[in-house]
């Protein structure tokens, strides 16, 4: 967030902001210098729990649709007209809000897969760390999943404040391929596509079971040894279920934080839950604004 607020505010659509958490998340990020807000909503509805909750919107341009069908269309013609920067969903479905950036005629997919990431701190791991993917992409295959991993990687590489070369751990019940587990055929594949540079700028392995992608005393106990286990920057799960439920858990019982985002396309797209407080739509924003400055830069390759 620090270095986010040292780049350009980025105009941001925000999508159907029609609760207090989704409202006050965008107002937040705007006092951090991270977005410049765009309301896209019912404005009565939208001014109405500004007044409840004793939020000041009075900077920010409220563009007013009848309900989040609307907003949703709306906002994403603003981004492809170049008049938001990125967006950022409110309180709305998450089929609904993505179902208006897919469409072809949008003007905001790429040759990329679309995919999303969980950005996550955890008190027990010693370092930031992404999840992938945990909400677009619900049965990847392997072709699938290589664009899952090469956009983690690019995201990673372009927010970092140093040169890194991120460690991948592709996920599965186990640490040996086993022809009846999908999920360990991939992995391999993936590790072994990266060795021939089909994924760039990373190290993969897999497959890694949980443990022993966080944990190298996992790993030496059951006589694994990889370059990523204990160390992982990423960790590419089997499939949306997996990913979904893994990144939930360590928010809700292991004290995680965690904030969201879509890559793959034109923009930055901010994908948070209706449930998430202000803190993850914030720290989603910070993301986004770095992302932004990225591509402005030539950080982010072009898709």
């Amino acid at each position: 967030m620090e270095r986010a607020a040292q780049k350009p505010a980025i105009a941001t659509a925000v999508v159907h902001p029609c609760s207090r958490d989704a409202l006050l998340g965008a107002v937040e990020a705007a006092h951090e210098n991270l977005i410049v807000p765009i309301l896209v909503g019912p404005e009565a509805k939208i001014r109405a729990i500004a007044d409840e909750h004793g939020i000041d919107i009075s900077d920010y341009k409220i563009v007013d649709t009848p309900h989040s069908h609307a907003s949703a269309a709306q906002a994403v013609a603003l981004a492809s007209k170049g008049e938001a920067e990125a967006l950022m969903k409110g309180s709305l479905h998450t089929d609904e809000y993505m179902g208006a950036v897919l469409k072809k005629d949008a003007g905001l997919r790429t040759g990329r897969r679309i995919s999303h990431v969980f950005a996550m701190v955890d008190p027990e791991y010693p370092k930031p760390f992404f999840i992938t993917d945990a909400a677009m992409n619900i049965k990847p295959d392997l072709a699938t999943k290589v664009d899952i991993a090469q956009n983690a990687i690019d995201l990673m590489r372009a927010i970092s404040d140093v040169d890194i070369i991120p460690k991948v751990a592709v996920l599965s019940a186990v640490e040996t391929v086993n022809p009846a587990i999908q999920s360990t055929i991939d992995a391999a594949c993936l590790s072994k596509m990266a060795d021939r540079g089909q994924i760039t700028n990373a190290i993969v392995d897999g497959p890694l079971a949980f443990d022993n992608a966080i944990s190298l005393e996992a790993a030496k106990i059951k006589g694994i040894t990889s370059r990523v286990s204990g160390d992982a920057d990423i960790l590419l799960t089997p499939d949306l279920e997996s990913g979904n439920m893994l990144a939930k858990q360590l928010v809700l019982l292991g004290g995680a934080t965690s904030s969201g985002i879509i890559i793959g396309a034109r923009i930055p797209i901010i994908l948070t839950s209706r449930a998430d407080g202000p803190e993850a739509r914030i720290g989603s924003c910070a993301i986004a604004a770095l992302m932004a400055d990225a591509r402005r830069n030539g950080r982010m390759p072009a898709l």
